[in-house]
């Protein structure tokens, strides 16, 4: 069984719920049993969620790397391609971050 908590949406697995929510101490009448189907999507979105979340984690190293390349200014082509990988490291944290808030806009987290 889930649960999740009504007040901070924390997910606890368990035959009921906590006397206490462990992240915001809301009581146990906070918390709602998920449904069968409600419990699924969130394990299922598990995956998919921690690539995106690692993503996040890789691509500031990127910028990084661009910033350097453009910096370096060995040659226009070096700078050009530097410059493309400052521009979709950014597009890519941009979308990562959106598309995790549409997951848990539609219950895909937790």
């Amino acid at each position: 069984m889930a649960w999740k908590c009504g007040v901070c949406n924390f997910i606890w697995e368990g035959d009921s719920p906590p006397v206490n929510c462990p992240k915001c101490g809301a009581p146990a009448e906070k918390f709602v049993q998920l449904s069968h189907d409600e419990k699924a999507l969130i394990e299922r979105s598990r995956k998919s969620n921690s690539l995106h979340i690692e993503l996040l984690a890789v691509l500031p190293r990127l910028l990084e790397i661009a910033e350097e390349g453009i910096k370096d200014d060995l040659d226009p082509r070096c700078v050009t391609l530097f410059k493309r990988l400052q521009s979709e490291a950014r597009f890519l944290t941009a979308s990562a971050k959106a598309e995790l808030e549409g997951h848990m806009k539609k219950n895909k987290w937790g």
